[in-house]
């Protein structure tokens, strides 16, 4: 199947990111296309992942079924046989890879949950004792399990800019402190729900992110949910703690890069067939264990 990695729609273009392209369709909803562009570090990269945009948006769809009684989402039409007229000809561009949804408001905070020490939180744990400035007990091993799953909110930046690592003080300035105590309680409960689902089909979600918009003034769940994009999946009959462990999720292209000792900079580099077949497989497979 070809990789979809620009998309040109008769209706307005109201937003490109590194992976989804917005469209207007009225006043209260919009055309989300999740192409096959995969972005690390910032940076997205030259070469598309086949089909993962199909597997981003069908998992998210999975995930905001099984999740509605946790938080409402933004979903509105997700049968490509409901969508406007004018786009029945692009069926092989947005059936299975898209969804028309609720205009939101975005709230401005990605909400990161973490359930296991692991990644950047490791790094910095390993450094001072503390994921994102918070304190946690002395002698933790890598991969090891939280006590309890860990809220560690970032601003939510426009494109170019770096998302952040903010405390919950910053949070609460940004977003005020009813919001903020209510964004840090739903994405403890989605997580905390998803993970149970998860350990039931063999897998562990060590840590993921969630953003959330406003819509007729309730917070709702947008964007991508649970997906191997947003969020790190380890198998867990192949878990052990004090070591880094595989993962079914984009860690794999970051590993990658990290081995080509890319600086990080402009020019991005190019992806191996190899790492780009293997990425495509990891997205299946994490797909398949956890709808099936």
């Amino acid at each position: 199947m070809k990789a979809i990695s620009d998309v040109v729609l008769p209706v307005p273009k109201i937003y490109s990111g590194k992976v989804r392209e917005l469209f207007e369709i009225d006043s209260k909803r919009i055309l989300i296309v999740t192409t096959d562009r995969i972005s690390a570090f910032d940076f997205v990269l030259p070469n598309p992942i086949p089909e993962k945009g199909i597997i981003l948006n069908q998992l998210s769809l999975f995930w905001f079924e099984k999740l509605k009684n946790v938080c409402e989402n933004h979903l509105d039409i997700i049968d490509f046989e409901q969508f406007p007229q004018n786009l029945n000809g692009f069926r092989n561009v947005l059936e299975k890879r898209s969804v028309i949804a609720k205009k939101t408001k975005k709230i401005p905070i990605e909400c990161v949950v973490r359930g296991y020490i692991s990644g950047s939180g490791w790094k910095e744990y390993s450094e001072s004792g503390t994921i994102c400035g918070i304190k946690l007990p002395a002698g933790l091993r890598e991969s090891e399990k939280l006590p309890e799953p860990m809220f560690t909110p970032a601003t939510k930046e426009e494109k170019g800019a770096h998302d952040r690592n903010i405390n919950f003080d910053e949070m609460i300035e940004i977003v005020g402190k009813e919001v903020a105590s209510h964004l840090k309680d739903i994405s403890i409960a989605l997580y905390k729900q998803a993970s149970e689902y998860a350990e039931r089909k063999g897998i562990i979600i060590t840590d993921t992110k969630f953003e959330f918009g406003l819509y007729d003034g309730k917070i709702v769940l947008i964007d991508e949910i649970l997906t191997p994009d947003s969020s790190r999946f380890w198998e867990k009959a192949a878990y052990e703690a004090g070591r880094s462990q595989d993962s079914l999720d984009k860690q794999f292209v970051r590993n990658y890069l990290e081995s080509i000792c890319w600086n990080k900079q402009p020019p991005v580099p190019e992806l191996p067939v190899d790492v780009i077949e293997k990425t495509r497989e990891k997205y299946w497979q994490i797909y398949r264990i956890l709808t099936n």
